[in-house]
């Protein structure tokens, strides 16, 4: 993609919403100490944040569908803003709680009309790498943004990365403001038939592939740090560095899925779902082992956000008169994923099965996903399985 300072806008904002869903995952044992709670009970704020924008994301759409796109899309960033001022200002786990659900009000608005605001600046057929161009704010975050959040946690408290997150809030409204043109909102559609899309066959099988896609990543991801911590015996500066490595992951396994999902959508998510469920599975056996571990985190990294773009652009062909409410609903279908995850990891962990375990749970995830994607192109096209466009 060329240099275009309004998608450069909206990965700025993906940034800062990256930084603030993520970093709690590196900073999981530090709040659970702090706040007197056990590693499951911290998870919960995760799995809070992600029921929120599962909840929030047709609501806030349905409800600002009149709204000018820039307008909305600051308005949704000043929401962002306050809760993370208010985590920072946290005493309690309960505040702490409540002011992760006020957080993700804006997430999966953002994400859905943002997407649909990407593939609108450029054109048809690079639609799919503008998408993906907007999630590199996301994938960036964790490159950067949650190994700098770790380390500031630890060496100043998990309210000390609070303060950060606002301050991205304050710079992401700002490129919004001075860089994203004034675009005019949809003339609005009637409401009952835009949910009467989400209804479509085809619709609901992209909705779940996106949820069990998502519960694959985080079953394990949300407890990355107590793995490396107890498994790997690993240092602070070592979950720090695997934090980085997987972010860099993230990032070039976002650019790959939108290079190849404007090529063929199908294929890129069955390579990807196929890996997934092997690299999964190789961490389950090499959690003991520093080297194997790290090279296996970069290529989950890679294999877990090249499922993104052509999972986003999948839902917003499915239901193409509806993009904008069908794109929000798949936002909160990675979060009810990443809700389902980390939920589905603390049962593990509470069932005393040990971490290697948490992996195999996550395989287990991304396989029913690889098996309902195999059901899909069946249905579609009974007779020409391997034909995958």
């Amino acid at each position: 993609m060329k240099l275009n300072p309004p998608l450069l806008a909206l990965a700025a904002g993906a940034f800062g919403i990256g930084v603030t869903e993520f970093a709690p995952m590196g900073l999981l044992p530090v709040i659970a100490s702090d706040l007197g709670v056990s590693i499951p009970t911290a998870g919960l704020l995760i799995s809070a944040y992600a029921v929120g924008v599962m909840l929030s994301a047709p609501l806030m759409t349905l409800t600002t569908g009149r709204v000018p796109r820039r307008t909305l899309l600051i308005g949704l960033m000043a929401i962002f803003t306050i809760g993370n001022l208010m985590a920072a200002l946290s005493t309690s786990y309960e505040m702490l709680f409540v002011a992760r659900l006020l957080t993700s009000l804006n997430h999966g608005a953002f994400f859905g009309v943002g997407s649909i605001v990407a593939a609108s600046l450029v054109p048809e057929n690079r639609r799919a790498g503008a998408v993906a161009a907007m999630f590199m704010g996301l994938t960036i975050a964790n490159v950067v943004g949650v190994p700098l959040a770790t380390w500031a946690g630890d060496l100043m408290g998990w309210r000390a990365a609070f303060w950060g997150i606002a301050l991205l809030g304050v710079v992401a409204m700002t490129s919004l403001r001075l860089t994203l043109p004034d675009i005019a909102a949809g003339a609005g559609g009637d409401v009952v038939s835009e949910l009467k899309v989400l209804g479509r066959a085809p619709v609901v099988l992209a909705l779940a592939l996106t949820v069990l896609s998502s519960t694959a990543m985080f079953t394990v991801f949300t407890y990355i740090s107590p793995i490396l911590q107890q498994e790997t015996q690993a240092s602070i500066g070592f979950v720090t560095a695997m934090l980085v490595a997987y972010g860099v992951g993230l990032t070039f396994g976002n650019w790959l899925g939108g290079r190849f999902a404007d090529r063929s959508v199908d294929r890129t998510l069955i390579v990807t779902l196929a890996s997934l469920v092997a690299l999964l599975v190789a961490f389950a056996a090499a959690m003991p082992f520093a080297a194997p571990s790290a090279v296996l985190i970069f290529l989950w990294g890679v294999a877990s956000f090249a499922l993104v773009p052509p999972l986003q652009m999948r839902v917003m062909a499915a239901a193409a008169d509806a993009a904008n409410l069908a794109s929000s609903v798949n936002i909160g279908a990675f979060n009810l994923g990443n809700a389902m995850g980390a939920a589905l990891g603390g049962a593990v962990i509470s069932g005393g099965l040990g971490y290697p375990a948490i992996a195999l749970a996550g395989a287990a995830a991304a396989a029913c996903g690889l098996t309902l994607m195999m059901l899909m192109v069946r249905r579609r096209r009974p007779a020409m399985v391997c034909g995958l466009r």
